[in-house]
């Protein structure tokens, strides 16, 4: 296999300083595996919760009976007509949550339930109703839910708000109510922002570490973004059959399948052993300009391209197969002698 010295002089000696290129090779791969994920991130595990009982939140509407006793009723009970009696499980109660979590009861004015499940909601108006109800019975249930609500957005079928119930909400049910991915979605790259911290969640590594999605619940306020397939593309260039940009499969590739689907090293023009991946690195704001890792694979024998086959590609890597060096010298010469022909012309009608 190239030195790295090797492959610095081929990419133009001073332009890659020495230690900016890291060999493609065995050990390479161990530590990579090493570094691969064994177990769900700790920010991912935040976002695990259990079901709980819906609490009444501003904006819901709540439907409350008094058994009988209809008078207590928003609006008048409905008569059965071929009795003649009246049907207190007909009537439409419903009160409205305002802003400060308060509803307005009869006999007992304002009355704070917001933050409370429907059980405690209903054993706070029970004793405060027998006051001046004898042992009185009451139902209540949320007749509405608008208080807590999620926006989905990105590459499902029916973007927009979807509103919680008493039914906790998870990450796939969240995007099955929104019409279930697109054809483009990136299911290894889905983003739940909670009061303005981002998560990436990876589904497809979820799964791969035997991690049911379901155990991540999604709060009133979270904003889930599906992000597109070509905000993860890989780029091939160079001295390869088909420069393109190729899409990861669930936010995986391998360098092998980037150089199989860009129909591998040019056999004409190519220098097997100059294959570079070009890897953006994450840095601060305050550092200022910006770094790169690269890569380098010596793919002189065929061997070498069982290292390629383990070196996992990430989300904008670019792969670079530099040309060869007598491709280099031929493309000097062709640019050089036009100008030379045009230079050797002009002089010889200057001399006469």
């Amino acid at each position: 296999m190239g030195s790295p010295k090797a492959a610095e002089e081929s990419l133009g000696g001073d332009a890659a300083p020495a230690g900016a290129l890291t060999a493609i090779s065995s050990e390479l791969i161990v530590r990579q595996r090493a570094e691969r994920a064994t177990e769900v991130k700790r920010e991912v595990k935040r976002l695990f919760g259990t079901g709980r009982a819906y609490r009444i939140g501003a904006g819901d509407i709540v439907n409350i009976v008094v058994w009988g006793h209809p008078e207590m009723a928003l609006t008048p009970a409905t008569s059965n007509r071929s009795t003649g009696s009246s049907s207190q499980a007909d009537v439409g109660n419903g009160y409205n949550v305002n802003p400060d979590g308060v509803i307005q009861f009869p006999f007992l004015g304002p009355v704070k339930i917001a933050g409370l499940t429907e059980n405690q909601a209903r054993e706070l108006l029970t004793n405060r109703i027998a006051k001046y109800i004898r042992d009185p019975q009451l139902t209540v249930r949320v007749q509405a839910y608008r208080h807590d609500r999620v926006y989905i957005d990105g590459e499902v079928r029916v973007p927009g708000l979807q509103t919680m119930d008493d039914v906790p909400m998870t990450l796939p049910e969240a995007i099955n109510r929104a019409g279930g991915f697109t054809p483009q979605a990136d299911r290894s790259s889905v983003i739940l922002t909670r009061k303005n911290i981002s998560t990436e969640i990876n589904l497809p590594q979820l799964t791969r570490l035997g991690v049911n999605p379901n155990r991540i619940l999604l709060a009133g306020g979270d904003l889930l973004r599906v992000v597109n397939r070509d905000e993860s593309k890989i780029f091939v260039l160079g001295e390869v059959t088909v420069p393109r940009a190729l899409q990861m499969r669930d936010g995986r590739l391998s360098l092998t399948e980037a150089l199989g689907e860009a129909g591998g090293a040019s056999q004409l023009t190519s220098n097997p052993r100059q294959i570079y991946v070009i890897r953006k690195v994450p840095h601060d704001k305050d550092e200022g300009e910006e770094k790169a890792e690269i890569y380098h694979l010596d793919a002189g024998t065929p061997t070498a391209f069982m290292l390629a086959n383990d070196f996992e590609l990430k989300a904008r890597d670019v792969v670079f197969i530099d040309a060869a060096p007598v491709v280099r010298w031929n493309r000097v010469i062709s640019n050089v002698l036009p100008s030379y022909n045009t230079l050797f012309v002009n002089t010889r009608n200057t001399t006469r």
